[in-house]
């Protein structure tokens, strides 16, 4: 946590979930620290953990035949407590609370969404790069997965599975990965569970018209989302045309040869890697997030889109604007950063203009639910008459209307 003081001045508060597709990350890592918000826009900063992997995500039935999913959730739903009941000792202001989150944090944040009670669970939310496409796994699907979990582990039941050493489990746990890795495909090796209880509707009906319906939302991607995945290994790198059209027929059939020659033509010089990147960012990310705007923009809800198109010159130019990549820009915290090769070789001018652009706009969207600064751009709402979308790149301006590749 991280305050200004811990006074009566009831700040607006920020609470941070870290990504990681559910098997990594920490709230405790200091590329997350918060203390930059806390310093730069007066803020309380929160970042809270919760259970990975087979300790958060594996469904379980007991012995009454009760069954038990989203450890995870829960985790996260008694720190969101914890803040609404204690962060007025710590200058925070527990009416005015955002929860932010990327990938798996935001949708985490979605899902967050569902549990208001009487009223609202807090008052804004920030979507960055959040898979809105893949669905939460279903009771049986997820008991299908623990299965299979313990199989690999060597473990007849879930009480012999508690007395296995944590290495053993993270050895599992990639072992599971493999073994429900499609080609192509961004896959997890567990995922949360739409059950009657902890997660009654996917996450993205939470913020349409379920209790998160009147929270202020900002969502976007970046533009090379899948870039992160697949534009550095030599699996994907040396795919040939015939393997990605392949893939394309996996969510387009018939239509898979017109979508690669349209998505080939969008990218002169296009690989077939380029190809991949492009059609699993659209199907993933893109594609739902706008989807998800207009359906606000239609009932008259607040949301502001944003796409982060800045390319990182990092191995050759070849991940362009990868997953991950706006996040050293939101934090305006690149000391905290040096180990991330991905960021090499940007001009350093550029970049810390568009990470102040990006702070402030973050800062100013959790203070007020409105992200505009006099630093850049109007940024409206996005409406469906307009579409406007704000592209962070070297020269950040509004897109409008920003149409499907």
């Amino acid at each position: 946590m991280w305050t200004p003081g811990t006074d009566d001045a009831r700040r607006p508060v920020l609470v941070w979930i870290h990504g990681g597709a559910f098997i990594s990350g920490s709230g405790a890592m200091p590329n997350y620290s918060g203390e930059t918000f806390a310093r730069d826009g007066d803020l309380v900063v929160v970042n809270l953990n919760y259970r990975l992997g087979p300790l958060g995500l594996l469904s379980c039935t007991s012995d009454d035949g009760a069954e038990h999913h989203n450890v995870w959730l829960t985790d996260q739903l008694a720190a969101l407590h914890w803040v609404q009941d204690n962060i007025a000792a710590f200058g925070g202001d527990p009416d005015n609370v955002t929860v932010a989150g990327q990938s798996a944090g935001a949708l985490s944040t979605a899902a967050l969404a569902g549990h208001g009670g009487d009223g609202r669970p807090f008052r804004r939310a920030i979507l960055q790069s959040v898979p809105l496409a893949m669905p939460l796994a279903t009771p049986a699907e997820s008991l299908a997965r623990t299965a299979a979990y313990l199989e690999i582990v060597g473990a007849k039941d879930v009480d012999e599975l508690r007395t296995v050493p944590w290495p053993r489990l993270v050895e599992a746990t990639a072992g599971l990965l493999t073994a429900t890795m499609e080609w192509g495909h961004w896959t997890a090796p567990f995922m949360p569970v739409l059950d009657k209880g902890t997660a009654a509707r996917q996450p993205v009906e939470n913020l349409l018209d379920g209790p998160g319906a009147d929270i202020d939302v900002l969502i976007g991607w970046t533009r090379e989302e899948s870039a992160f995945t697949f534009a550095l290994g030599e699996t994907y790198a040396s795919s040939t045309e015939e393997q990605v059209l392949g893939r394309a027929r996996d969510s387009l059939g018939d239509g898979a040869a017109e979508a690669y020659a349209a998505y080939a033509a969008a990218r002169p010089g296009a690989r077939p890697v380029d190809v991949l990147v492009d059609l699993t960012t659209d199907e993933l990310f893109r594609k739902p997030t706008l989807a998800f705007a207009e359906a606000r923009a239609a009932r008259g809800r607040p949301v502001w889109a944003y796409e982060f198109c800045f390319p990182t010159p990092a191995h050759d130019g070849r991940l362009g604007a990868p997953h991950c990549l706006e996040l050293p820009f939101v934090f305006d915290n690149f000391d905290r950063w040096s180990h991330a090769p991905f960021l090499t070789g940007m001009d350093t001018r550029i970049r810390d203009g568009l990470a102040r652009t990006m702070h402030q706009a973050w800062i100013s969207f959790i203070r007020t639910g409105d992200p505009n600064h006099p630093a850049m751009p109007r940024w409206d709402r996005y409406d469906r008459p307009s579409r406007t979308t704000m592209s962070f790149d070297t020269v950040t301006t509004t897109v409008s209307p920003l149409t499907p590749r």
